[in-house]
């Protein structure tokens, strides 16, 4: 059966009394607010991303708390900029489940942040969701008991649908790589090497840079010389948008399939028209001003005009799934404590979410809520991201 969100605090207070619950639990704390943590890069290039990310959690809190809010409380929003670093993301992780008491952690915004963040949540058994990391080591951590989980994209499926991508539109035969010197970077490698090798497949060369690399030129030359037909392409805004000004400086025209790096701010304004040549991967786009979510996306915040003002709606639509994911397991466990949260992930299902309704998104075996069927392909055009023409 689904879980319904819409109970009201007459309801839950009475249910509760009845079972002699309340006299255990001190009055004020039955009124205070659940807290729900954000750990994200909100300053700094992935900074849009981590815009969007608190736009779809906002969103999604007022959806629940006008509903009246989860086991009679209201959700209640703690973020912390990680600015992309590991060591910060992990410090505050820290600080808000051991200062701020949140029942849960979303966010994670880069791979490295996330994987910094893991050993802490399940140390310390709460759940920490993430809307946008997809390094797929992740959520598949090797703990007995995971607290990881996930709606977003995963860099293993990805990594097959983007080689699937290269072969069947452009007839790549002998695609190179070009990724950042990361986690993520290593994640994908292994991810693209596994979906070649399933083909029979060989590669033009494996290259790496890093954030900051203003010419990435040596390394592209490497791979055209060993006749790479096509490129994978690993790396957020900036970076990803050095290799758009290379292959310009090159001259060389060749078909590019990436991870969804790109999504995460104004690419196009970073590497020049050449930019709306690289096709990525998304799990959620806007195409209809009339959308629901959009509609209140705009009533909230007045500066977002039209479909080109959100980047990423990706972003928006995951942080916002997530949200009522958890909201649906806590009320499902009747408690804001970790293992009980956890176990009651297992359970939920008709959470009708922007993606799509959930059904058992989550199993001790699985916990990433999307697959391959929930991805598109997609490209700016002037400034927006636009789902690609079949």
């Amino acid at each position: 059966m689904p879980v319904r969100l819409n109970l009201t605090r007459r309801t839950v207070m009475a249910g509760a009394a009845a079972l002699g619950l309340l006299s255990a639990v001190p009055a004020a704390a039955q009124e205070d607010p659940i807290k729900i943590g954000l750990v994200a890069a909100l300053s700094g290039q992935s900074a849009k991303s981590g815009e969007a990310i608190t736009r779809g959690i906002m969103l999604a809190l007022d959806k629940i708390n006008g509903e009246g809010g989860v086991l009679g409380r209201q959700l209640e929003l703690v973020s912390r900029d990680d600015e992309s670093n590991p060591g910060k993301g992990l410090v505050a992780a820290r600080e808000l489940v051991q200062r701020e008491g949140v029942a849960a952690l979303i966010g994670g915004l880069d791979t490295p942040v996330s994987l910094a963040i893991v050993p802490f949540a399940n140390e310390a058994k709460v759940p920490f969701i993430g809307p946008w990391a997809a390094g797929t080591p992740i959520t598949k951590n090797g703990a007995e008991e995971n607290y990881v989980f996930r709606v977003s994209a995963v860099d293993e499926i990805v990594d097959e649908a983007i080689t699937e991508y290269l072969v069947t539109k452009y007839g790549a035969k002998k695609p190179g790589m070009i990724l950042i010197n990361n986690p993520w970077g290593e994640s994908n490698e292994k991810g693209l090497l596994k979906a070649l090798d399933a083909r029979g497949m060989e590669h033009a060369g494996i290259e790496k840079f890093e954030s900051n690399d203003v010419d990435v030129v040596p390394q592209l030359t490497r791979l055209k010389e060993n006749g790479a037909d096509g490129l994978f392409m690993v790396a957020n805004v900036a970076p990803s948008a050095q290799v758009v000004k290379s292959l310009d400086k090159m001259g060389w025209d060749v078909p590019i399939a990436s991870h969804w790096g790109p999504a995460g701010g104004r690419f196009t304004e970073l590497a020049g028209v050449s930019g709306e040549k690289v096709h990525f991967i998304q799990t959620f786009l806007f195409t209809d001003p009339e959308h629901p979510l959009f509609v209140k996306l705009q009533e909230m915040f007045p500066e977002i005009e039209t479909l080109a003002d959100v980047t990423p709606a990706t972003g928006i639509a995951n942080a916002y799934d997530s949200v009522l994911l958890l909201a649906a397991a806590i009320e499902a466990a009747g408690s804001t404590e970790g293992p009980a949260i956890r176990e009651a992930m297992y359970g939920i299902s008709g959470v009708e979410g922007v993606i799509k309704t959930y059904d058992t998104p989550f199993t001790p075996d699985n916990q990433d809520a999307l697959g391959p069927n929930d991805y598109l392909f997609s490209q700016f055009v002037d400034g927006q991201i636009i789902p690609l023409a079949d």
